[in-house]
């Protein structure tokens, strides 16, 4: 029997707004534990391993029982890593590969099913998810990204601006509870064709000005799927994510615990 969907988990540490992201203590345990943490509950993933060129992490993801594949240093980006492990003979077995950004502890399974959903169901050659932006200074903050979606729910375009504009004022709560405002979750599913097809692109002038790496195969005409699934906790980028993040762990019964000498002070 083929199995169908391989999670890989991209770690690295350099990060610029976030130093040793994937080590950056939260309630004193590693962000990158607390990811991990949650591919138990992940019922749509067949396997998942953690891939990363950092030894500090791969002992830490070790620690915790998380199969480690070791990558090259110089991937720009999360997605050149997953591409890298995804290619390897173990793993070609796997039809749907899933990126499960590192940054994401509080990913759920209706989340990842949906993205892989849109892949392994409907044909779509990428799948991600979006949830609806009501927050009046998430819309107006260039770290949450935004994303438009055409009816068949294909991605039009992704942002750090406000997208859509409204021109006449601004748009009441009932409209911000559904599209077309939608915040990206940073979740992606891909058929294995696709991915390669997405890392042997040449960065494109969109994706350089924005910073968004999903422009690069929007650009290129790739389909993206994106599905609108509810509320989601926002990912991990800057120190006051951090504090929110903390505070929705406390609200879930977590407790500050003595930080791993591997996770980085602050």
């Amino acid at each position: 029997m083929t199995k169908s969907v391989l999670g890989i988990v991209p770690a690295r540490l350099a990060s610029t707004r976030l130093p040793n992201k994937p080590l950056y203590p939260i309630l004193g345990r590693p962000l990158i534990e607390w990811v991990w943490r949650r591919v138990p509950q992940l019922a749509s993933l067949d396997h998942a391993v953690v891939a990363t060129d950092s030894e500090q992490v791969a002992d830490v993801c070790r620690k915790l029982g998380a199969p480690v594949e070791m990558t090259a240093s110089e991937h720009p980006s999360g997605t050149d890593r997953v591409a890298e492990v995804a290619a390897r003979e173990e793993y070609r077995g796997f039809a749907v590969i899933v990126n499960i950004q590192g940054d994401e502890p509080l990913l759920e399974e209706r989340q990842l099913s949906a993205a892989v959903g849109l892949v392994r169901d409907e044909g779509w050659e990428i799948g991600t998810c979006a949830t609806p932006l009501i927050e009046d200074d998430a819309r107006k903050d260039p770290s949450v990204v935004k994303v438009v979606r055409a009816v068949s729910g294909r991605a039009l375009y992704f942002s750090r601006a406000q997208i859509p504009y409204r021109r006449d004022g601004k748009p009441t709560r009932e409209e911000l509870e559904r599209a077309p405002f939608l915040r990206h979750i940073g979740i992606y599913a891909y058929t294995r064709d696709a991915l390669a097809a997405w890392v042997a692109l040449s960065p494109t002038p969109l994706e350089e000005l924005e910073k968004l790496e999903q422009l690069r195969p929007l650009e290129a005409g790739l389909r993206i799927g994106v599905a609108v699934v509810g509320t989601a906790d926002p990912g991990v980028d800057t120190p006051a994510d951090v504090a929110r993040l903390e505070e929705k762990l406390i609200e879930m019964g977590h407790a500050q615990t003595v930080p791993d000498p591997y996770v980085a002070s602050r």
